[in-house]
């Protein structure tokens, strides 16, 4: 890489308009993430464990002092049915989304989309209790 291509690399919104080809280790799970793989040419957190790094004010600007973990803590459908996988960062709060990635682990991500429902803030036990005072039957047959 030229001298030159590496201080535009520190301009202000470089990686908006260039793509990311730069390998890294992640401070999670230790593996090594290659650009490579990802089917975009914008490689943000690991495939492996889905974390980031609190990086970016806006997407690509690199602008960000924080530098903490970003922890994958849910996934939302996009317009068109693109998965993006939103995360939190541990050291000063800064919610944010990426897109999902071609090579990201699909247990990971089920395993994120499915928590709220692994974890519902009501006791499953009491769900016919909870649907009757609501309004409804209660049945929990679906035929």
């Amino acid at each position: 890489m030229s001298r030159e291509t590496k201080r535009l690399q520190y301009k202000k919104g470089y990686y908006k308009t260039h793509a990311c080809k730069e390998s890294f280790t992640c401070k999670v799970c230790g593996r090594l993430v290659v650009p490579a793989g990802a089917g975009s040419e914008h490689r943000n957190h690991c495939p492996n464990c889905l974390y980031s790094l609190h990086v970016d004010e806006q997407p690509g600007d690199r602008e960000s002092n924080c530098g903490g973990i970003m922890e994958p803590i849910g996934v939302w459908v996009r317009k068109g049915g693109e998965w993006a996988i939103i995360h939190r960062c541990r050291r000063c709060g800064k919610i944010g989304s990426n897109r999902s990635a071609a090579d990201d682990n699909p247990m990971k991500l089920m395993s994120i989309a499915i928590r709220p429902l692994a974890a519902p803030p009501f006791p499953l036990e009491r769900i016919r209790e909870l649907t009757e005072l609501m309004g409804g039957e209660g049945s929990l047959e679906l035929f």
